[in-house]
């Protein structure tokens, strides 16, 4: 019994020590799959401005906002923060931008129901992973925090971060 313990242990930690190498390649997965979803809503809307006005007219309700700025500023927010999440620039607050984007798309259709809500749902889910984590390894962020302490900033966080990730 004792063998089938030790073999057990030896078998999780060869998979932890797997799993922790793979952590900045998910990082980097994750944050390339929202990012492509969010990039392609933003071209959607970019190549036919004046249906996605109508659209956010007719359709969409974003509250506080008028039709035609809720759909530029729809349009910039997923083009632009697409970029920054996929490169990993400013991840955290990046993510809750679009995490918060993501909410007030629910909320802005209300007929966004079944597999189309689910989605939007995983979205949010997903969104919290380099939100909370950070963007990794593989990441802008990452490249300059690693210049940032090289440069004799003993601290380790850039001004204005509470932290490196």
């Amino acid at each position: 019994m004792n063998g089938y313990l030790q073999w057990g242990l030896r078998l999780y930690g060869y998979a932890r020590r797997v799993l922790d190498f793979s952590v900045p390649a998910g990082d980097l997965a994750i944050r390339l799959v929202l990012a492509q979803v969010f990039w392609y809503a933003g071209l959607a809307k970019l190549a036919s401005m004046s249906s996605t006005v109508a659209l956010f007219e007719y359709v969409y309700h974003v509250p506080l906002l008028p039709p035609v700025l809720a759909a530029w500023l729809g349009m910039l927010v997923e083009v632009i923060f697409s970029v920054l999440l996929a490169t990993g620039t400013a991840t955290r607050f990046t993510a809750f931008v679009l995490f918060v984007y993501n909410i007030v798309a629910v909320i802005s259709y209300p007929d966004l129901h079944g597999a189309a809500l689910y989605q939007q749902f995983l979205w949010g889910v997903l969104l919290l992973a380099p939100m909370f984590h950070g963007a990794g390894a593989l990441s802008v962020d990452y490249a300059a925090m690693r210049w940032w302490r090289r440069r004799g900033h003993a601290g380790g966080a850039l001004p204005g971060h509470a932290s490196g990730g």
